[in-house]
């Protein structure tokens, strides 16, 4: 009985690619690792040129709608939201920066690309793309404020339509193309004899990151317990039926339903729910955020990159406004954090397929932790916005 790859979810087609990748690199030919080596050069091309694409596509609609509707209670759950993110960027980079060094040991001396200038591709493509990504970021959000302070409906259409086809592209050609990229890169790292190295590593990395998102939520409710003078642990047992869900479906915005309901049997007034919880489905990812700071920490100890504390500040800010914009399919945050590692991390092609890899392998976790989260935001709100909070006062 054979495997329908379709019926498997992202995340058991990267693990299959990985174990494949391991399996088929013992034994494959010379040869044959050019012909995957050949595809690696030219996905990576053209998920190089997507790059600029992507963030203009995201960032310009995402800009455009928050400022266009910026109403009191819009801004000040953005900011929170926000500020909740980065701070969970922070602490993530601080104990990753702690712990991470203990166990994770150079391996600059026989990286990625020294097995990519010993197995080059039988014939390249270079696309040059249209803008580098300070360049994009730049401009999209000088057009997104421009469509939200300007009566421009037909701009506001375009940028809105441009996003459609730039979510499109992620879901039907980079997301579904994945695991055979993946697959590739552990292809060659077995051949160089890397990979269960690297694997070893992955699995340490990813037993911390589980205990840090667990720290994250206990942070999360124990501030909103304070705020609210509720029992924590009642408010966060509630929202566990939220954090189960999105476990199996790794969507925020499939989960939405039953965050819902969780929180209004927390007490949250059913309007600031209402318009809280499919807000931060989309604004608010902490947990996202914290994987993808961990992971950006490991893989640099791992080619033996300098890490320094006040680029790692500038990168976890400018990561929340990113995530902001990240699109609602498997792997979108990672998607939208790439252009941002590219260029205030320094890290290569490569690297950025070790990070999705390692990033979607976590992914249910981090949906999670942001789903949960949103719950605790919602009562914050509704304590200094929602009728109850009003009248307490």
């Amino acid at each position: 009985m054979g495997i329908n790859l379709r019926k498997i979810n992202l995340l058991g087609r990267i693990v299959l690619a990985i174990i494949a990748g391991v399996i088929c690199g013992a034994f494959l030919p010379w040869g044959a690792i050019r012909i995957f080596q050949t595809f690696n050069d030219l996905f990576s091309n053209f998920l190089n040129f997507l790059i600029p694409l992507i963030i203009i596509g995201l960032v310009t609609p995402a800009i455009a709608n928050i400022g266009k509707d910026a109403g009191k209670l819009l801004v000040i759950t953005v900011l929170i939201a926000y500020l909740d993110s980065i701070f969970c960027g922070f602490l993530s980079f601080g104990i990753s920066d702690t712990l991470f060094p203990k166990f994770i040991g150079s391996f600059s001396d026989a990286g990625i690309e020294t097995v990519q200038k010993t197995i080059p591709p039988y014939f390249e493509i270079t696309l040059t793309p249209m803008f580098d990504v300070l360049t994009a970021l730049v401009f999209s959000f000088v057009l997104g404020l421009g469509i939200a302070f300007l009566p421009s409906p037909g701009l506001k259409q375009i940028s809105e339509e441009f996003k459609d086809i730039i979510v499109r592209t992620i879901e039907k050609a980079i997301i579904p193309l994945l695991p055979l990229y993946i697959f590739g890169i552990f292809l060659y790292m077995t051949w160089s004899g890397q990979a269960i190295r690297i694997i070893s590593v992955f699995i340490e990395i990813i037993g911390i990151i589980f205990a840090m998102h667990i720290v994250i939520l206990l942070i999360q409710y124990g501030i909103t317990g304070l705020l609210t003078k509720r029992s924590p642990w009642t408010l966060l047992r509630n929202m566990l039926p939220a954090y189960f869900t999105a476990l199996g479906t790794s969507s925020s915005a499939a989960t939405i339903p039953v965050t819902l309901a969780q929180t209004e049997k927390n007490g949250v007034d059913k309007d600031i729910a209402g318009f809280v919880v499919p807000l931060c489905a989309t604004i608010h990812l902490s947990g996202s955020i914290m994987k993808i700071t961990a992971c950006a920490v490991a893989l640099m100890l791992m080619q033996g990159m300098p890490i320094d504390a006040g680029q790692f500040a500038g990168f976890i800010l400018m990561l929340g406004v990113m995530m902001v914009a990240a699109p609602g399919v498997p792997g979108g945050a990672i998607m939208a954090a790439l252009g941002t590692l590219s260029t205030m991390l320094g890290f290569s092609q490569e690297q950025q397929a070790l990070m999705i890899a390692l990033y979607i392998t976590m992914d249910s976790f981090g949906t999670a932790c942001n789903v949960t989260g949103d719950g605790a935001i919602a009562l914050i709100i509704d304590r200094f916005f929602g009728k109850n909070g009003k009248n307490s006062n």
